[in-house]
C-alpha cells in the first residue's frame, strides 16, 4: 500500500494562508516583485485559464485582477518540512518526492489502520491539515506511478483509492506520456511500435524498452501496466554534482555585468560545499548564447570549497570562450564533490586563515541571510530572490535553494 500526498496549489495556498484577504481570489506567485513568468497560481486564477508558466502580461490580459505575489521560498520551504514531519508521524517510511510531494510506504503499517486505505488516506490529510492549515490530494495504490496518478484525479482536495488489482485497468487509457518519468522523447519511441495508450503497451515485449533503455527500459513497461517494482526510497544518496544557474537579462554583454553573475553562481557552489562539508576539484562552467551553450571543465590545484579560488578558475574560462556574446544565462557546478575531511595533499599548505574567514561569513550569512557578507562586486548582484530547486529536500545537500 502506497499514498502519494500532493499538496494543491502549494505556493498559492501558502500566500492565501498567510495573506487572508487573498482567499478566494485568483493569485499568480512569481519569482519576485519583477519576475514576469508565473511560477504557479491559485484555482481562483486557472478558472481563468491562468497557468503555470504563463507570461504575467498574458495573465492580466485574461484575469486583469490578478493579485502578483512575490514568492517566498523560505517560507514554503518551512511549510514543507512541518509536512513532512508530521507525515513521518504515519510511517517512517517516506520519500520527499519534492517540496510539495511525498511518498508513503503503508505496507509495514496498515494494519494499524484495520487495511483500510480509505481511514489511512483521511487520517494523512488530518495530519497535513494539522500541520499546515493547507489542503492535500492524496492517491493510495499498491505502486508509486499509479498512486502519483491517482492523486491528481480528484484536485484539489481529493482522495482517491486504486486497489492493486484494479490498477492496470485504472490507467488502461490514459496516453503513456501523462505517466511520471515517460517524457516526450520516450513516448515517440514507443509510438514506433503502436503504444500510445498505457494498454498498449501489453502488445510488445519487454525486451524492446529493455534493449533500448536497460532497466529503467523494462521499469517503464511494468509502469504501464500497474505493476512498478520501484520501491519507496527515502535514502538521500551523496551528490555526484553541485550546481547553481541563472537566467540573465537576455543578450547581456557588458563584462562586468556577466563576471558578477558568475560571481554569484560560484559563491553559492562554495558556500553550498561548506554547509555540507564537501570539497571539489573539477569544475564546470557554463555560457548560454543565443546559438547554444559555451562550456568548459577545469580542475583545481587541490580539493577546495574557496569561492575564491574556483572564480580564479571561472575568470579563465571566461577569458578564453566569451567573445562578446550576448549572454541570457549562466551555470557554475562542482563535478565530484567529496568530504572535506579527506587526506590533504602533503605538498599544498593548508590555508587556516581562509578557513575561519570562511567559517564566519558562513556563520553570518546563515544567522542574517544569504550574502549579509558577500564580495564587493555582488553587492550589485541581482535582486531576483531564490527559487527552491527541483530536487529539494528538507536535509543534507538538497538543502538549498537555487538560482
Amino acid at each position: 500500500m502506497i499514498a502519494l500526498v500532493d499538496m494543491n496549489a502549494f505556493f498559492a495556498s501558502v500566500e492565501q494562508q498567510d495573506f487572508p484577504w487573498w482567499k478566494g481570489r485568483p493569485v499568480a506567485v512569481t519569482n519576485g516583485r519583477i519576475g514576469s513568468c508565473v511560477i504557479t497560481c491559485s484555482y481562483e486564477a486557472r478558472a481563468f485559464g491562468v497557468h503555470t508558466g504563463m507570461r504575467l502580461p498574458d495573465a492580466r490580459k485574461i484575469c486583469p485582477h490578478l493579485i502578483q505575489a512575490p514568492s517566498r521560498p523560505y517560507r514554503y520551504a518551512e511549510i514543507s518540512r512541518a509536512i513532512m514531519k508530521s507525515l513521518e508521524a504515519i510511517t517512517p517510511d517516506l520519500e520527499i518526492f519534492s517540496v510539495d510531494e511525498a511518498f508513503l510506504d503503508l505496507s509495514h503499517c496498515q494494519r494499524l489502520y484495520h487495511n483500510d486505505p480509505w481511514l489511512i488516506g483521511r487520517q494523512i490529510k488530518k495530519a497535513v491539515f494539522d500541520s499546515s492549515g493547507l489542503l492535500c490530494s492524496v492517491g493510495v495504490s499498491g505502486d508509486r506511478t499509479v498512486a502519483k496518478w491517482a492523486a491528481k484525479q480528484q484536485k484539489p482536495n481529493g482522495l482517491t483509492v486504486i486497489k492493486p488489482e484494479f490498477a492496470g485497468q485504472a490507467i488502461a487509457d490514459i496516453a503513456v506520456t501523462d505517466l511520471c518519468g515517460i517524457s516526450k522523447g520516450i513516448g515517440k519511441f514507443l509510438a514506433q511500435f503502436g503504444v500510445y495508450q498505457c494498454s498498449d503497451m501489453a502488445k510488445i515485449p519487454i525486451s524492446v524498452l529493455g534493449q533500448r533503455f536497460g532497466n529503467p527500459g523494462r521499469r517503464i513497461w511494468l509502469m504501464a501496466q500497474g505493476k512498478d517494482p520501484a520501491v519507496i526510497d527515502g535514502h538521500i544518496a551523496a551528490p555526484k554534482t553541485l550546481g547553481h544557474g541563472k537566467i540573465i537579462p537576455p543578450n547581456t554583454s557588458v563584462k562586468t555585468v556577466i563576471l558578477t553573475y558568475l560571481m554569484h553562481m560560484v559563491e553559492k557552489v562554495a558556500a553550498r560545499l561548506r554547509h555540507n562539508q564537501l570539497q571539489a576539484k573539477t569544475f564546470s562552467f557554463g555560457l548560454r548564447t543565443a546559438d547554444g551553450w559555451l562550456k568548459t571543465k577545469a580542475q583545481s590545484i587541490d580539493y577546495t570549497n574557496d569561492g575564491q579560488q574556483i572564480f580564479q578558475l571561472c575568470k579563465f574560462f571566461f577569458q578564453q570562450k566569451w567573445d562578446n556574446h550576448g549572454i541570457f544565462q549562466v551555470h557554475v557546478a562542482a563535478l565530484d564533490p567529496r568530504p572535506a575531511n579527506g587526506q590533504k595533499d602533503l605538498f599544498l599548505v593548508d590555508n587556516e586563515p581562509r578557513q575561519k574567514l570562511h567559517q564566519a561569513v558562513d556563520h553570518i550569512n546563515h544567522r542574517y541571510g544569504e550574502f549579509t557578507l558577500c564580495n564587493a562586486p555582488l553587492i550589485n548582484r541581482s535582486s531576483m530572490p531564490n527559487v527552491i530547486a527541483p530536487a529539494w529536500k528538507p536535509d543534507g545537500h538538497r538543502d538549498t535553494l537555487d538560482h
